[in-house]
Order: C-alpha cells, then structure tokens, then sequence
C-alpha cells in the first residue's frame, strides 16, 4: 500500500517534520511505501489565483501544479496530513494547497443548477495536527471541536473523504517530543489496518 504524507512547515527540523518522518518510518516498517510531500522545501504556491478561480467556475484545465497534486493524491491509497496549528487551524500554505488542489471538477462536482456530488469517496484521510497549548485549552474554548467542524467536515466530509484518523498532538513546545514521535509511528504502522477494518 502507498500513503502520500503531507507536510506543511518551513522548518525541516521542526517537530512537525519529526512526526511526518515516524509517520513514514512505521510505514516503511510494516513494508509499505510513502512519498512525503514537503510543500514548503517544494515550493508549492498556496495563492488562489484568476487561473484557479476559472477552473471552479468554468472548468478549465488547472494549472500545472495543482494537475501534480491531485496525480500524487491518485496515486495514493491513503493521504496523511500533518502540520502545525496555527490560530486554532492549519497554515495558510496547507489551506492553500486544499483551496488549490481540492477543486470543483475532481473533488467535487458543483453547479449553479445541481447539487454537489462528493468525488473523492475512496479517500482514506489521517490528520496530525501539532500544539503548542494544552488539551484543556482546546475543549475549554472550543477549539478541538471547531478544527474538526471546518477541516474534518467542512473539508473531506464534503467531499465524500473518510478521516480515520484526527489528532491533536498537544503541549508541542513544553513536553518531550517523544510521546508524540512514538505516536506517528505506530500510526504509520497500523494506518492501513485501520482502512481494512473500516473498508
């Protein structure tokens, strides 16, 4: 089995890059195969642009490197998503990369006169969201319950993606990193367990 992993900070020595590693390392150990797009050392542009724009209202031809995301999606049986949290989200270069590459027309079909049809129902989504607060500062204002609102649903739910996996990795920059590096590696090891179970 083939996972794409995700991962969006500058930083390659940052925590984030760490557990998008073990990721890939507990794949590796259980013999299946990855490829982990770094898209800041890539240089993926997340601006939605005229061009992008035309491809969700007339169904042009994206351009050259949103066609490049959505083939290495394709390819995968399984998408991981890991990134830091940024103001109780993800970075702007992750939403960019969803506002780009989960377009109208592959994602979804969407019309003035029709309703929408959810495109990407074969996709299995695992989520690694990095914080630096505690787990009682997300649920005590909300935020635990909001990031799961607007990615998890208002995202891949809508269209048609199943999240089998949704983490707060949290207390990122006052804990030892190594409960969450062992965490990403055991994810990476059971991630295709867990898509045989719900599949």
């Amino acid at each position: 089995m083939h996972a794409l992993i995700v991962v969006a900070h500058h930083n390659p020595q940052s925590l984030t890059h760490s557990v998008a590693e073990h990721v890939g390392a507990g794949l590796d150990a259980c013999g299946h195969t990855f490829e982990l797009a770094d898209l800041a050392a890539e240089g993926f542009d997340p601006r939605y642009t005229a061009a992008d724009h035309r491809v969700h209202r007339n169904r042009e031809t994206p351009p050259a490197d949103v066609l490049a995301e959505q083939a290495r999606i394709e390819r995968a049986d399984a998408l991981v998503l890991v990134f830091p949290i940024y103001w109780w989200s993800m970075p702007a270069l992750l939403k960019g990369w969803v506002d780009r590459v989960f377009v109208n027309g592959w994602a979804i079909d969407y019309g003035p006169d029709t309703p929408v049809t959810k495109k990407l129902r074969h996709l299995k989504v695992h989520l690694l969201a990095l914080g630096g607060a505690d787990a009682s500062a997300f649920d005590r204002h909300g935020y635990a319950t909001a990031m799961r609102t607007q990615i998890d649903y208002g995202i891949f739910d809508y269209c048609g993606a199943q999240v089998l996996t949704s983490e707060l990795l949290l207390e990122s920059e006052s804990e030892t990193a190594q409960p969450h590096l062992h965490r990403a590696r055991a994810l990476g090891q059971e991630l295709f367990e867990r898509e045989t179970v719900a599949g």
